[in-house]
């Protein structure tokens, strides 16, 4: 079932915001030995969020489910509130934030964070 409305689109566009990696560095990186830590360790492991994050960057919004915008949600807090408090020189900090396809070092990282 798809889901569409302003609000949805709103949050379409922020999670698109917050995930700065494209869904193939995204992919590579969930890959390496260096995304170990778990991202959202309450939300159980990191694999099956990165899974997911990979496949709602392949979605088109039109196709979005109930699930997806919970992702969304999840996906969109968790950078927002990583990088509310920045530690550029914790590179655990920069994993965590990269298990979610937002990397902090790139150019196009945003103005609230390094």
């Amino acid at each position: 079932m798809a889901v569409s409305d302003p609000e949805t689109d709103r949050l379409w566009e922020e999670f698109h915001e917050s995930v700065n990696m494209t869904s193939e560095e995204l992919r590579r990186w969930l890959l390496t030995d260096a995304s170990g830590e778990e991202a959202f360790p309450a939300d159980g492991g990191v694999g099956a969020e990165g899974e997911e994050i990979v496949r709602l960057l392949g979605k088109r919004r039109t196709d979005v489910t109930s699930s997806d915008i919970e992702l969304m949600e999840r996906v969109t807090r968790f950078v927002r509130d990583e990088l509310a408090q920045p530690r550029p020189e914790d590179d655990g900090w920069r994993r965590r934030l990269m298990r979610v396809g937002h990397d902090p070092l790139s150019p196009d990282s945003g103005p609230s964070d390094v």
